[in-house]
């Protein structure tokens, strides 16, 4: 068992990957009370504003007149937040793209490097990859400066998701003549993205093939440590790290740690931390926690509590992130008594659960089927200020759904309005089928209306399900105010659907097919009014049906030569 010795009492702070610090702390003064509330309120009623006119303007010359119009001044801080909505609410790509090209375009504007970054990133996602590199271009034409690592990795690893490792790697290459310094940070952004997005044996090849070209240094190898499940492929980082001359530092050995303990390997976690100390590294917080996390991996709760109170014993004291994995190791065992105590020390030592807490107890209530225990720590993290994930939404209303409490989930839903948190796209889903399956027309009218006028769409099965009942209902004037709101929506995708109808005739792949058809269907989903006929419907399927034969071909050839 390792002995834990005595710790300084400096600080311990927990390390926060670049990215991570990127979008949460780009604005600081955040993280202090703002007395200035008036100004917050007047920008908020602009990025509202803003964000309901990218939502409903049916064309590009719409959008700009309307923007025109609406005396809104569009300065950096508010293109940032309105960028930032888009982003979050799945919102129109080829708008957002309208309206930051329209912002770029006034004499002696410059966009921010969060605002580049943010766009990108909402292309990437929607597979733009032609506009991107249109974006950076110009970019780079107009401020070079913006584009930076983290944009490689924005743009990255949005191509990793759908494309070849091969792909990235050219797609990294192009922006040798985009980046201000095409240096080991941009090689690191590299790596970076093949370790989230596709395997740590693809990031480990593509190393081995370019650190002559990209010399390594400690952050290289503290981006391949991290995400190895092998203990003996992170050690063999950290060896070669030791005969390259760079020294490890505490990120490094965290990753290692962190290895062991999902591994299951507590002693060589042990070993490793009294390791650090002969080299004058202290263990952190961090270093604690993976291994409060193994020990729950091991089936060991009682052991991880146990480690809390040494952590406190020799100076280190337990964060929110270490009683969250301590409460975890209960939770996963079944035993919420002892975890609600570890919440209660928690609070009594001065750090308040966070969202996460409250979602790993939300979890086990919606399996267990404990409707009662769920309400009352919702009501317990509403008493705090504490606001629920999407997660802890979603497991509170189909538990609501399964034991028919309409009032609950309408409370629900109201302090998701009246607070904004939650996505209000996947929650309505739920709401709605319960509040129509109970025939609660008033109350399913009025939470629709109310998701409108925040500028979010209703899929288009709710609306379905509400309007037949209003027509049931012979509601003819409230259902006609409600397909009118709708329509607003669905106008701006008529083009998109044309662009992806035509496109789906000049498809050479049968990956083409799959997303051009995918994304049809999914506007589809969305916009009740979206006719998706095509004309030539046969002559699509023998396009497909030549694709397969040469597939299947190809791999009957494969087989024989092998």
């Amino acid at each position: 068992m390792m002995t834990l010795k005595h710790l300084s009492l400096q600080s311990s702070t927990r390390y926060v990957p670049p990215i991570f610090l990127y979008f949460n702390f780009q604005n600081p003064s955040s993280l202090y009370s703002r007395p200035f509330c008036s100004e917050n309120s007047a920008l908020d009623g602009a990025v509202e504003t803003v964000y309901r006119i990218l939502n409903t303007s049916a064309s590009s010359k719409d959008l700009k007149q309307s923007l025109k119009s609406s005396g809104v001044f569009l300065s950096n801080d508010l293109i940032d937040r309105v960028l930032k909505r888009v982003r979050f609410s799945h919102g129109n790509p080829l708008q957002a793209l309208e309206f930051f090209n329209f912002t770029a375009k006034r004499r002696g504007f410059y966009h921010t490097p969060f605002s580049l970054d943010t766009m990108l990133y909402i292309l990437g996602r929607s597979r733009k990859f032609d506009q991107i590199w249109e974006v950076l271009i110009e970019m780079k034409r107009k401020d070079r400066s913006l584009i930076s690592p983290r944009t490689v990795q924005v743009v990255l690893a949005r191509i990793a998701k759908v494309c070849s490792v091969r792909q990235t790697v050219d797609s990294f290459r192009k922006f040798r003549r985009l980046v201000p310094e095409f240096n080991s940070n941009c090689f690191n952004a590299l790596l970076r993205t093949l370790c989230q997005e596709k395997s740590m044996t693809d990031a480990r090849n593509v190393y081995h093939s370019l650190k002559h070209e990209f010399p390594p240094n400690l952050q290289t190898f503290n981006i391949l440590l991290s995400g190895w499940k092998s203990s003996e492929e992170a050690e063999g980082f950290f060896e070669e790290m030791r005969q390259m001359g760079i020294k490890p530092d505490l990120v490094s050995y965290n990753s290692l740690i962190d290895v062991y303990c999902k591994g299951r390997e507590i002693e060589k976690a042990y070993h490793l931390v009294d390791k650090m100390r002969e080299e004058d590294i202290l263990p952190d917080v961090i270093s604690y926690t993976s291994i409060i996390g193994g020990l729950g991996l091991v089936g060991q709760p009682d052991k991880a509590r146990d480690f809390l109170k040494e952590m406190k014993e020799y100076g280190c004291y337990p964060d929110v992130a270490a009683y969250n994995a301590a409460i975890r190791n209960f939770c996963i065992a079944k035993r919420l008594g002892d975890a609600y105590k570890l919440m209660d020390e928690m609070v009594s030592k001065g750090s308040n659960p966070n969202a996460t807490t409250y979602n790993v107890f939300f979890r086990s209530f919606y399996w267990s089927n404990d409707l009662r225990s769920s309400w009352n720590l919702y009501q317990r993290m509403k008493d705090t200020g504490c606001l629920p994930y999407t997660q802890s939404c979603m497991f509170l209303m189909r538990l609501f759904k399964r034991q028919e409490k309409v009032e609950m989930a309408l409370e629900l839903w109201s302090d998701m309005v009246e607070k904004g948190f939650g996505s209000y796209i996947l929650v309505s889903d739920v709401l709605f089928d319960l509040l129509c399956d109970l025939g609660k027309l008033r109350e399913a009218e009025k939470c629709l209306l109310q998701m409108i006028e925040k500028g979010y769409k209703p899929s288009n099965v709710s609306f379905r399900r509400i309007k037949v009942l209003m027509e049931l209902a012979k509601e003819h004037d409230a259902l006609r105010n409600l397909s009118e709101k709708m329509a607003a929506f669905g106008s701006s995708v008529q083009g998109i659907t044309s662009r992806l109808k035509a496109s789906v005739n000049d498809a050479n792949t049968l990956l083409d097919f799959y997303y051009l058809i995918g994304s049809l269907m999914l506007i589809k989903d969305q916009a009740s009014e979206v006719d998706l006929l095509c004309g030539d419907a046969d002559g699509i399927f023998q396009s497909i049906k030549v694709k397969l034969v040469q597939v299947a071909k190809r791999v009957h050839e494969a087989y024989i030569c092998s």
